[in-house]
């Protein structure tokens, strides 16, 4: 299991700042944090080799892309074999359609979130896809009818302004 790792306040000020906007140029974001373009850089540099910053992405709009239904569906495997989760998380991996999968405590194994474009096309991938699979016992579907928070930001403690 990972371990948290002690940040100072100017770490945490960049982690945070990184975490709104990727795209900052190092002059830009050493100003935002109160710092110097070199010392930015070194940081960032350290932060990438402790495993805190990973890749910089571009957020894209899942409606935008087609991509209008979100859909949080619980699973239940059959066999709990290592070759049955090994297939499983090859599953998940090979189907771009599934956002995020979580092994899970409680009465279902795992739970993903998954994007469709309709319901039409959810069915499909459930019915087609996932209940196909050898390892896949039952599925258990809900459609979220509206977004209240989506974020990818991580609270990095007290960052200061």
């Amino acid at each position: 299991m990972n371990k948290s790792v002690n940040l100072d306040a100017l770490d945490r000020r960049i982690v945070a700042e990184l975490q709104r906007d990727a795209s900052l140029s190092n002059a830009d974001l050493a100003e935002r944090v109160g710092s110097t373009a070199p010392s930015c850089w070194r940081r960032i540099r350290a932060l990438e080799e402790m495993g805190v910053l990973k890749g910089a992405v571009r957020l894209a709009d899942a409606e935008k892309l087609g991509h209008a239904v979100n859909i949080l569906c619980s699973v239940r495997m059959k066999s709990h074999t290592s070759e049955s989760v090994d297939a499983f998380h090859a599953f998940v991996e090979a189907h771009p359609q599934i956002m995020e999968c979580y092994l899970m405590s409680g009465e279902w194994d795992y739970l993903m979130r998954v994007v469709a474009s309709d319901v039409a096309d959810y069915e499909h991938f459930l019915m087609r896809n996932l209940l196909k699979h050898p390892s896949v016992g039952g599925a258990s579907s809900h459609f979220a009818l509206s977004v209240t928070k989506f974020t990818t930001v991580l609270p990095v403690g007290e960052v200061g302004r």
